[in-house]
């Protein structure tokens, strides 16, 4: 699973790098920890009334809980790729509400004798763009947005730490994959998604990183040194 990440570029150099507009990023701040039920910036495209497609970056929060989701019910921070075509909860949005969520890398931790050892895992590039599903969902008087990142069966350096990893898209896949229209196919795209995460998957890299970074309460997303190889 991926249940930490960092995304600690600023909204200009997001915008810049996913050609998108900027939403309201007033409670947006870049981050070395964000963990479920966190905000983080997704790029998505949607068509207005009158047709004309719009790229956006907005923030949302982490854990995906569509418009007739219970309350209570859960929110799911990831959506396993091998059933996420098929499985009632991201189905529809699988369909049509797709999107990408920017990182630098993602945490996983591996259980020693004297306690969990956290590990940042990243690429050589700058930004990470894992593949997402969003969902919105009007709360009084405003909608809130929500996402989940689809993971697959982890490869390469991946591997060694977890047996899942986020399902990274390479920057030719990114249109594809966020384009507002119905998906045809699904068979093409989960095949999409597999060649382009194997791909970056070969670029992968693994560290350990100090253990400040296992309780979630005190660890400060502020802290560049939360990626700091130890």
């Amino acid at each position: 699973m991926c249940g930490r990440f960092a995304m600690n570029k600023e909204t200009d150099e997001l915008i810049t790098e996913f050609v998108a507009s900027g939403g309201d990023f007033r409670d947006w701040r870049p981050a070395y920890s964000i963990a479920p039920t966190d905000p983080a910036p997704i790029v998505r495209e949607w068509r207005d009334e009158a047709g004309d497609l719009h790229r956006n970056l907005d923030v949302a929060n982490w854990g995906f809980r569509p418009s007739w989701a219970k309350q209570g019910g859960p929110s799911p921070i990831n959506a396993r790729l091998e059933g996420v075509a098929s499985n009632g909860m991201f189905r529809s949005a699988f369909t049509g509400q797709r999107c990408l969520v920017p990182m630098i890398g993602y945490y996983e931790w591996e259980q020693q004798p004297d306690g969990k050892q956290p590990y940042f895992i990243h690429s050589g590039d700058d930004f990470l763009a894992a593949a997402g599903l969003y969902a919105a969902r009007r709360e009084g008087d405003d909608w809130k947005i929500t996402f989940t990142i689809i993971t697959r069966a982890a490869r390469d350096a991946s591997g060694e730490i977890h047996d899942r990893m986020p399902v990274f898209l390479t920057a030719d896949a990114w249109d594809q994959w966020i384009a507002p229209e119905k998906i045809k196919d699904s068979a093409e795209a989960l095949a999409t998604l597999d060649a382009s995460s194997s791909a970056i998957a070969s670029t992968m890299t693994t560290y350990p990183v100090d253990r400040k970074l296992n309780n979630v309460r005190t660890a400060d997303p502020e802290d560049e040194t939360l990626i700091a190889r130890i």
